[in-house]
């Protein structure tokens, strides 16, 4: 069942000849539960896209349904309000929130949006993380693993219909990028969570169920991984 879908995606910067096309024309779809990654060097317009994707940045023209609804029809209050209901963010630099706690942090988009947190998923969370010992620390206490463990687990708290990463283990080692690249499919399988991947890694990208590779704004489709 397809949960997102683009149509005609554009985003341009600037105008006349400063004009600079980030994301053109971009047209595909994901279905429910998938992990896709998409792959591109630097300056591709990856991160534009995502942000797309994800309600935070509205398209120059063309569209994004999430779950057949037009996102960027809503005004601005309904979109806020998707991105905190239907969307989980992993950013390469963790933004935690640096006076909570790992357990505060994880659940804050439930405050935010003054919601129950539901505390069986976060005992659930807690543990698959390999958080149960540092629950109260706070960030500064805490290795970067770990802290984008924190932020695996912000995104997942609301059960969003989208999970998107950008660059999820472009701040870590090798170890710890393996393991946070484990989880995320582990999330992808256990709670059947549709993940899409923003990353410059070929390797990493490999390791998602279907490849889109993204080269001066255009998106396109590379079944079998290669380059």
């Amino acid at each position: 069942m397809e949960i997102l879908r683009t149509e005609n995606l554009c985003k341009t910067y600037g105008k006349n000849e400063n004009a600079v096309e980030a994301v053109k024309n971009a047209n595909f779809s994901v279905e429910k539960g998938e992990f896709v990654a998409v792959v591109g060097s630097s300056g591709s317009g990856k991160s534009t896209l995502m942000h797309m994707l994800g309600g935070v940045d509205r398209p120059t023209s063309g569209k994004v349904f999430v779950e057949n609804e037009d996102i960027y029809a809503m005004n601005d209050d309904r979109l806020a309000i998707f991105r905190r209901r239907q969307v989980g963010l992993i950013y390469q630099f963790y933004n935690l929130i640096p006076v909570l706690n790992v357990e505060e942090n994880i659940t804050l988009p439930c405050e935010l949006d003054g919601k129950q947190v539901d505390k069986a998923l976060l005992e659930e969370l807690i543990g698959t993380l390999g958080l149960d010992k540092v629950r109260t620390h706070l960030p500064n206490e805490l290795s970067g693993g770990q802290q984008q463990r924190v932020a695996i687990g912000r995104a997942l708290i609301t059960r969003p219909a989208i999970l998107l990463a950008d660059e999820p283990t472009g701040n870590l080692d090798t170890r710890n990028g393996n393991e946070i690249m484990e989880l995320l499919k582990a999330s992808n399988r256990k709670y059947k969570q549709t993940i899409i991947m923003i990353t410059h890694n070929l390797e990493l990208a490999k390791q998602a169920d279907r490849l889109l590779v993204m080269e001066d704004g255009v998106v396109s489709e590379n079944a079998n991984g290669n380059e």
